[in-house]
């Protein structure tokens, strides 16, 4: 649905991207497009038929104050935190992943830096209330996960098992993040929102990794050629 605003309105509103939308409330760019073309959103069409919500309609989707999710610092669900997970359940995460088991000391420590990177920047982008804040975690997140597919691939990672470790990664962030939810009793609206936004933004970093495995394995190739 097209809306006609006056230009003293368009001055003072913030004008949102289908994706600023999205990060700024969890849900999927083809949800917001369905909504918007149902005319249950109201949006603003550019000239090149892009559309362009509301900042304030976007956050009228949002529950009301009472029921606005705490951040996750809050909830106690701290980088350090985190770590303290991750450490827990490594040796079972990484159980089967041959690369990772071949690696000494001083070449796991630089992937367990960058894990902890990524982890603490996706803590920052889930509690962001604004597109800017969001699109900077989201930056530095995704260059520690190129980063981390970079040194994957220098450990002799093969792209199925650097994704493999990265998904279970992925498993154990989102079940911590599920557990915060239950101890603290979130309601169902939280809860979902919570996960639908960090699953979204780990997808991103997956992309990531593995664009920075394959630039390694290209730059190598391209040294040996050299050669």
């Amino acid at each position: 649905m097209t809306l006609s605003r006056t230009s003293e309105t368009a001055v003072a509103e913030e004008w949102l991207t289908v994706q600023d939308a999205c990060a700024l409330i969890g849900v999927s760019p083809a949800t917001l497009r369905r909504w918007s073309a149902a005319g249950d959103v109201e949006a603003f069409t550019t000239p090149g038929g892009h559309r362009r919500f509301a900042r304030s309609t976007i956050l009228g989707l949002l529950p009301s104050a009472r029921r606005t999710r705490p951040t996750l610092e809050r909830l106690g669900e701290t980088p350090e935190h985190m770590t303290r997970v991750f450490r827990r359940h490594l040796g079972q995460a990484c159980r089967g992943v041959s690369w990772l088991a071949g690696l000494g000391e001083d070449e796991m420590e630089p992937l367990r830096d960058h894990g902890r990177k990524i982890a603490g920047s996706l803590l920052v982008f889930i509690d962001a209330t604004t597109p800017e804040d969001r699109r900077a975690a989201m930056t530095k997140a995704e260059g520690a996960a190129r980063e981390y597919g970079r040194l994957a691939a220098r450990g002799s990672g093969e792209i199925r098992e650097t994704v493999e470790a990265f998904l279970r990664f992925r498993m154990l962030f989102l079940g911590e993040l599920a557990q915060v939810a239950r101890r603290r009793g979130l309601d169902t609206i939280e809860s979902t929102n919570l996960l639908v936004t960090a699953t979204q933004a780990i997808d991103l970093l997956l992309v990531a990794l593995m664009s920075g495995h394959e630039t390694e394995l290209a730059d190598n190739a391209s040294e040996r050629d050299g050669s």
